[in-house]
């Protein structure tokens, strides 16, 4: 994939997963893409991200130590201010067809199960770089 041109600014990204090398690959992945990217190793460092960095798209791991994944992506859509990024769930250990009903409930836009393939994330917010920001 080539790298993303917008006339406003990049896409921002928060990638948030308690596994640095899952952030870390996916970062370093989305980075080389174009996009602007925080990382966050925990929910709590997710939630301070979003609130900082208004991002356009948030890739939340679930199995985070509280706050979790579901509870990080409720707190996103109960934020006052309007913030509405895309979410995608990531999780190796949430699988279930039950637990996608809740990511679904939570709030999340998107689920990937463990390994993610970066392509299918970059295939997403693709769609965000052709939106006008």
């Amino acid at each position: 994939m080539g790298k993303i041109l917008t006339s406003k600014r990049p896409i921002r990204v928060v990638v948030a997963d308690d596994d640095p090398d899952t952030v870390l690959t996916l970062a370093f992945i989305l980075d080389d893409e174009g996009y602007e990217v925080r990382r966050a190793y925990s929910g709590s460092e997710a939630l301070e991200a979003v609130k900082g960095f208004e991002p356009d798209a948030v890739v939340l791991d679930l199995g985070m130590p509280p706050p979790n994944g579901w509870e990080v992506a409720r707190a996103i859509r109960e934020m006052p201010d309007g913030v509405r990024p895309l979410l995608i769930a990531i999780s190796g250990q949430y699988v279930k067809p039950t637990d996608r009903v809740i990511t679904e409930k939570a709030g999340f836009d998107h689920f990937f199960p463990k390994p993610c393939d970066p392509k299918r994330v970059l295939e997403l917010l693709s769609k965000l770089a052709s939106d006008p920001i």
